[in-house]
């Protein structure tokens, strides 16, 4: 972050904010450097665990399904939590919980690793959720308040990389650390991480707050009806692979929830003091930003999910090889953000939402021609453009959704972005894995027959079509060597298969989304409405 060498005088201070600027509190790159800790910590443990699950499950004896609630735990208590934490931050003071919210995710990183029982890392995971969603939205809240106009898209360009970098590099993180220390380090990590952010934070952090609403009523109702809408969506979605999509259960957790969120929004606009004004949804750019932003994270957590499967799976690379591989997605998108930053800033997210997306739309339609044996030659270019693609759409989605809401409801805003990202990539790794699924199973007894397999025994095999869809080919030592080649080869096949699918619906909406945001935002919206 080469721009934090030449600090920027400290801005008036926002009307209505309450921020109180003075000396090192005053300056905007100090505090842009504070709030890129925390956020850097709660990126890389949203991505990191994925790698360190298969050591937790053998050490911890756990099953499929309480490794699935190790992830599914955070993101559900960060998901319900996430609008109420910039609320609460908006009112009582934005860097008092981001210091609260980074004390809790700290504490709770090192609970889990002392737990002893995958019951307790369940139960901390879900602190740790929480504590991020008091911690997240206020990062931008406090952007919003401490940068003058004709800067806030470059700081957000700068938030927008540290965010994509810290979930890119989780994979390499956890490999190093799994593979040459315990899983339990996965998580000790944040707590110098922690330490740092709080010493620092609490230099030179300002105080900043909404000081009309000191005196509003606070919404319970909508926070009461907020978290069990997104709770009840959010559940449906991650247990939609193991329920089945059309089963009665992930469809009515779906529709409880749709129904509750609905709910919400009648009441909210009945309200004095709303939980979300429902005035922000005025914006064209903001609207379509928050749908941009869910889009962006169903794509980039969906394929990075998948490809970490492919290369470790199906490649047989190791957790540390693997996230190397992917290093092109992270440089791409420190490459991205600022840039992307400033062309909204001097074209408005017109120009660099659609050609995030085209970028990322790109990336998936090339990976339509992978293979098992597909050289390093046709990966990194998906890669690096997919890095792009989302290092640009979140700099202009961030730009176009807290840099079009009031500087009295940043906290609010960020955390309407922040709940729309998450949301979107608890899908993308669900509905993409779902169709990987779908496709290996529809598939998986013609490729084991085609690949040599003979057909009785390729319809015993078909049995084992949800390891095939995590890239697993179902071989064992003693089959002989030509069977053994022959399941291997119809297995990948068939994983690659699903890959070619979900790739095809990615990149299809991304297509649809570049259209929308063409289309749905006025050309220099967010670029200066400040």
């Amino acid at each position: 972050m080469p721009s934090v060498a030449t600090p920027s005088p400290a801005p008036p201070t926002h009307a209505g904010t309450g921020a109180q600027p003075r000396g090192r509190r005053g300056n905007p790159w100090l505090t842009l450097v504070a709030v890129a800790f925390g956020l850097f910590m709660v990126g890389l443990d949203g991505s990191v665990v994925s790698i360190a699950n298969p050591e937790i499950g053998r050490d911890l004896d756990a099953s499929t399904a309480d490794l699935q609630w190790v992830t599914n735990a955070y993101l559900l208590a960060l998901a319900a939590a996430l609008i109420l934490g910039g609320k609460l931050g908006d009112r009582f003071g934005r860097r008092t919980f981001y210091l609260v919210g980074v004390a809790g995710f700290t504490a709770a990183s090192v609970a889990i690793g002392l737990s002893g029982s995958i019951q307790g890392v369940v139960v901390f995971r879900a602190c740790q959720g929480f504590f991020g969603a008091l911690l997240m939205p206020n990062t931008l809240g406090m952007l919003r308040a401490v940068f003058p106009p004709r800067k806030f898209g470059m700081a957000v360009g700068i938030w927008a990389m540290v965010s994509s970098v810290s979930t890119a590099l989780g994979p390499i993180v956890g490999g190093l650390l799994v593979e040459h220390v315990t899983w339990e380090s996965v998580f000790y990590i944040n707590a110098p991480i922690g330490v740092l952010a709080l010493v620092f934070s609490a230099l030179v952090l300002p105080q900043s707050r909404n000081t009309a609403a000191a005196d509003e009523k606070f919404d319970i109702g909508g926070v009461a009806l907020l978290a069990l809408g997104l709770l009840a969506v959010v559940f449906g979605v991650v247990k939609g692979e193991t329920w089945g999509w059309t089963s009665a259960g992930t469809l009515g957790c779906i529709a409880a929830g749709v129904v509750l969120l609905l709910v919400f929004g009648r009441y909210e606009t009945r309200v004095a003091s709303p939980l979300l004004p429902m005035r922000l949804f005025r914006s064209p750019a903001l609207t379509i930003g928050t749908v941009i932003t869910a889009l962006n994270f169903f794509v980039l957590l969906g394929v990075i999910f998948f490809v970490m499967l492919y290369l470790q799976n199906v490649r047989g690379f190791t957790p540390v090889q693997a996230g190397v591989r992917t290093l092109p997605l992270s440089l791409a998108s420190v490459v991205a953000s600022p840039l992307g930053a400033a062309l909204t800033d001097r074209f408005g997210p017109r120009l660099t939402m659609p050609l995030g997306m085209a970028l990322q739309g790109a990336a998936c339609f090339v990976m339509l021609g992978w293979s098992a044996e597909s050289s390093y030659a046709l990966m990194w270019p998906p890669f690096i453009a997919l890095g792009l693609g989302v290092g640009m759409v979140m700099a202009s989605s961030s730009e176009a959704v807290v840099g079009n809401a009031p500087v009295r409801d940043g906290g609010v805003a960020g955390g309407l972005q922040a709940t729309a990202l998450q949301i979107g990539g608890a899908l993308g790794t669900s509905v993409l894995v779902s169709l990987i699924s779908g496709r290996v199973g529809a598939t998986l007894t013609g490729e084991l027959t085609s690949a040599g397999v003979p057909a009785e025994a390729a319809a015993g095999l078909a049995r084992a079509k949800d390891a095939v869809a995590m890239g697993v080919a179902p071989v064992s030592g003693e089959m002989p060597a030509p069977l053994r080649s022959a399941v291997l080869d119809g297995s990948h096949e068939a994983f690659m298969n699903g890959v070619h699918l979900s790739v095809l619906v990615a990149g299809a909406l991304c297509v649809i989304g570049a259209l929308l945001a063409v289309v749905g935002v006025r050309r220099g919206a967010g670029a200066s409405g400040h």
